[in-house]
């Protein structure tokens, strides 16, 4: 625990560094995916315009027949584009070799674009609706869903050649993708969709969802493991004062009944009786104190004990309430009335007898210890519960919610001659509800306080009634 401000802080700056490294990956992610779908869509505008190229020479061949194909002319890296009119006549309308340093591939598409450009623009207009229709198919066929797409032709200062009715909108907000329209004519597709930041966004779900779960698995799990060590420190903390009390409070009884016994052997006796009985009176005193020290202890080292079993029998509570007020009056160091009050004389609980006798006892004992110069004590027993209540100094609001609590005193600023170790109450609470039964307190300062045991619902069945 010497180190744990320490641990804890390297802990907590190394989280903060591994979720900065964390943002820095799911950015890079970002830009990388980002990227991808960029090349994506630049991708489907070029199968957009050849598939609307092919879709016109469909339209135009219903018209006059003619087919247009390229080749490469004996196996060389030269292309041939060759058209077929009406009548059969087949002729050469484009010749040019290829460049090696550029992918064929991506050549072949442009010299087969820009031709069937030539051949088909002057013989039939570019139709945008059938580019938005294929283009969207497009970019569904690569996962890309944008929720707006339009595209539009304009020449090489931007005045738009074909409108597309669709753009008769705001446009901001809009990503913009050109593409080129032929060769040598200055035209160019402009493409206008949605922002593809949902696109992007929507390929992370998965990494970003299981960043965020275990941020989130860790940061309960750190704030749990806190609360723990910070617990388990205060009982560390309460554990040491106790100890320490304890050690204090053993010492003290048995170094006065030691010199009591020391000055009966060294003194003379029978010369004084009044001596005599002072220093066995303190003897006897001292040596109570100490049993009741170490039935604390024990109480204590029993309740910790959770598979303690309790010894269940039958007793009859009137007189066994009456029989605990009898021997709490003759042990009495100051002047006590304690009047055992019920409803009806014979009334039978099952309880262990042993526990049910400490709680009681301690409920006595502290309404003696916390009182004036003498104090009175009503113990009502019923079938419903038992009360006792005293006319002592009374317990702080703000304390109650704490009273059962392991380890917790009362501070009382006017008290200070009365010793205690915050077990007794929790021990009680304990006891009760290894029964099924509850524990209540209502208090105020200097008006005494009153604890009810309830025998509760779930207690009911250790209530027997005769008679």
């Amino acid at each position: 625990m010497k180190n744990f401000k320490t641990v804890t802080t390297l802990i907590i700056a190394a989280s903060v560094v591994a979720f900065v490294i964390d943002i820095i990956c799911l950015h890079a992610l970002y830009r990388s995916i980002e990227k991808d779908v960029r090349r994506d869509v630049s991708v489907s505008i070029v199968y957009m315009d050849i598939d609307e190229l092919w879709e016109r020479t469909i339209n135009f061949s219903k018209l006059q027949a003619m087919s247009v194909e390229g080749t490469l002319e004996n196996g060389s890296d030269t292309l041939v584009m060759k058209a077929t009119g009406s009548d059969g006549a087949e002729k050469v309308v484009n010749k040019r070799r290829l460049i090696k340093a550029e992918a064929f591939t991506a050549q072949i598409v442009d010299e087969m674009s820009e031709q069937m450009h030539v051949q088909m623009d002057s013989d039939m207009p570019l139709d945008v609706s059938v580019s938005d229709s294929i283009l969207l198919r497009r970019l569904n066929e690569r996962g890309i869903n944008p929720d707006f797409v339009a595209v539009e032709l304009v020449d090489s200062v931007g005045n738009v050649v074909c409108a597309n009715p669709r753009l008769e909108r705001d446009r901001s907000g809009l990503d913009v993708f050109e593409h080129r329209y032929g060769k040598g004519k200055g035209q160019r597709y402009l493409v206008y969709m949605s922002p593809l930041m949902s696109q992007v966004f929507r390929r992370m779900a998965g990494v970003v969802a299981v960043n965020f779960v275990l941020i989130l698995i860790f940061a309960v799990g750190f704030r749990y493991l806190l609360l723990t060590v910070g617990r388990l420190r205060t009982l560390e903390e309460l554990k040491d004062d106790f100890v320490n009390n304890m050690t204090h409070e053993l010492k003290t009884p048995i170094a006065i009944a030691y010199s009591a016994n020391d000055a009966l052997l060294h003194f003379d006796p029978a010369n004084d009786p009044q001596r005599k009985e002072a220093y066995l009176t303190i003897a006897i005193r001292q040596l109570k104190r100490l049993g009741e020290l170490v039935e604390s202890i024990l109480a204590m080292s029993m309740e910790r004990r959770q598979t303690m079993q309790l010894s269940m029998d039958d007793v009859e509570l009137v007189g066994f309430v009456r029989e605990i007020a009898s021997a709490q009056r003759m042990r009495a160091e100051k002047p006590i009335e304690i009047a055992v009050e019920a409803a009806e004389e014979e009334i039978m609980v099952r309880t262990d007898r042993v526990h049910f006798a400490n709680v009681v006892n301690n409920l006595i004992d502290n309404a003696i210890k916390y009182s004036g110069e003498s104090v009175e004590i009503r113990i009502n027993c019923s079938r419903d519960g038992i009360s006792v209540a005293d006319n002592g100094i009374g317990i702080p609001a703000k304390s109650l919610p704490q009273l059962f609590n392991k380890f917790y005193r009362v501070p009382h600023g006017n008290c200070n001659e009365v010793r205690g170790y915050g077990i007794g109450l929790y021990y009680v609470r304990q006891i009760l509800e290894k029964m099924g039964w509850t524990i209540s307190v209502r208090s105020r300062l200097g008006r005494g306080s009153e604890f009810t045991i309830k025998f509760n619902d779930y207690g009911k069945e250790n209530i027997v009634g005769r008679g």
